[in-house]
C-alpha cells in the first residue's frame, strides 16, 4: 500500500476565485434596456448603413445593424427575434435596391446562430467575442453572397470580406458604449 502525498491548497488562489461581498459590489448594475432604446438603436444604425459612401470606405464600412442585432440578442435575447431581423432586413433590401430578402435571410443567420451560441459568448468579454462575432458575420456575408450568386450575381472579390475585419474591430467598442449608455446612474436621493 502506497501513501500518496497530498500537495498544500494554495488558499490565495481560492479565495481570489470565490466571490466575495467587495466582487458583488464592484459589478456594475445595468438598467434593463426599453423597447424604445433597441428601436432607436436599430434606426440610428439601419441610417449608418445607408450613408452614401464610395470607393474603399464603402468596403471597409461594418454592417453597423448586424452588430447591433448580434448585441441585442446576445445580451438581451427577449427584446430582439427573428421578426425583427427579418423585417430590418428587409429594409436594409429595400435601401440598397437588391435582391429583396437577402439580407433578411442573412440577419436571420445572425440571429440564430447567436441565439445557438449566445450562452457561450455571454461568458467572455467584449474582446473575446470579437473573433467569435466575426465567425457569425462571415456566415452572414456567405447567405448573402450565396443569395446574390443564385440570381446571376458575379463572385466578389477577397475585399469584400474586409468589412468583416471592421466589423470584429469595432465589437468591443460597440458592445462598451451600449452597456455605458445602459449603465445605471448614481440616484442623488440614495442613503
Amino acid at each position: 500500500m502506497t501513501i500518496k502525498r497530498c500537495l498544500p491548497l494554495n488558499t490565495e488562489k481560492i479565495k481570489e476565485t470565490q466571490p466575495g461581498k467587495e466582487r458583488y459590489i464592484a459589478q456594475d448594475v445595468y438598467v434593463p434596456a426599453s423597447n424604445w432604446f433597441v428601436a432607436a438603436s436599430l434606426i440610428v444604425t439601419l441610417i449608418l448603413n445607408f450613408l452614401p459612401l464610395q470607393g474603399d470606405i464603402l468596403l471597409l464600412r461594418p454592417d453597423f445593424l448586424a452588430l447591433v442585432l448580434a448585441y441585442w440578442n446576445i445580451n438581451y435575447p427577449h427584446k430582439m427575434g427573428m421578426s425583427i431581423a427579418f423585417c430590418m432586413g428587409l429594409l436594409m433590401d429595400v435601401g440598397n435596391a437588391g435582391v429583396l430578402g437577402q439580407h433578411a435571410l442573412a440577419y436571420s443567420v445572425v440571429i440564430y446562430l447567436t441565439q445557438v451560441f449566445g450562452r457561450r459568448l455571454r461568458l467572455f468579454n467584449p474582446l473575446r467575442q470579437a473573433p467569435q462575432i466575426a465567425l457569425i458575420l462571415l456566415m452572414m456575408q456567405w447567405v448573402i453572397v450565396l443569395v446574390a450568386v443564385l440570381s446571376d450575381a458575379l463572385l466578389p472579390d477577397w475585399q469584400y470580406y474586409l468589412s468583416i475585419l471592421t466589423s470584429a474591430l469595432l465589437w468591443a467598442p460597440a458592445s462598451y458604449l451600449l452597456k455605458w449608455l445602459l449603465k445605471q446612474k448614481p440616484d442623488p436621493d440614495a442613503l
